[in-house]
């Protein structure tokens, strides 16, 4: 298993803690088994919790000019036609949004090949993932992707109550490639998708998603 490496510094804090921990009840202080196996499991466990949240597996891409693939494992809380301020002025588009648990991947990846057009950082709230004004009030990232034909779709990252730590590795005219990695979220958060009008939508609200491999939508 690869771990990501946002999760490196802090798994590896974690682990020299619980040797700490470790050492100290067993040659500082005089306590029972029952304690001592007691912390050092309450550690584990959260060692183990850390361990799989920055889990970073593998996943085979397989490229496509008119899929749109999510960007993040999660599960489908919105899909619906809406309007969209930021970027494309109130022009109508479709919304898929993607919930991401503690216990998901929190990678995201390219959900198309081409250009950024586009990127903002916005500083905000952290309300609830799932809360109707995170999308436009909650700390997050707007991304535009321009596509072929000058098609452009806008990805944002949203932070949740949990997730105060937004990361990204991509800037305004770089040229990405469909399904790798161009963030990552901490803890729970959100992913949203503007898509054009005429889009071929694939999922429904409800349904899991894994990240570079499911197809959100096809392009007409």
């Amino acid at each position: 298993m690869n771990i990501h490496k946002e999760g490196r510094v802090l798994l590896l804090v974690l682990f020299l803690v619980i040797v700490a921990t470790a050492t100290g009840l067993l040659y500082l202080v005089n306590v029972s088994q029952n304690v001592f196996w007691g912390v050092i499991g309450f550690e584990g466990l959260i060692f183990l919790f850390f361990l799989q949240f920055f889990r970073n597996p593998k996943r085979k891409i397989e490229l496509n000019d008119k899929s749109i693939i999510a960007p993040a494992d999660g599960k489908v809380v919105v899909v619906e036609k809406t309007t969209e301020a930021e970027y494309f002025k109130g022009e109508e588009r479709i919304q898929v949004s993607i919930f991401m648990s503690p216990l998901n991947v929190h990678v995201n990846r390219n959900p198309v090949t081409g250009l950024i057009k586009y990127f903002k950082y916005h500083p905000g709230k952290y309300l609830v993932a799932w809360h109707p004004k995170s999308s436009t009030e909650n700390e997050r990232t707007s991304v535009v992707y321009e596509i072929h034909k000058g098609v452009e779709i806008l990805v944002r990252q949203i932070a949740g109550a949990a997730a105060r730590r937004i990361k990204w590795y991509i800037e305004e005219n770089q040229s990405v490639i469909q399904g790798k990695e161009f963030g990552f979220i901490k803890f729970g958060s959100r992913v949203d998708l503007f898509l054009p009008i005429d889009t071929k939508i694939n999922v429904e609200k409800g349904q899991k998603t894994i990240g570079g491999q499911t197809v959100i939508a096809e392009l007409e």
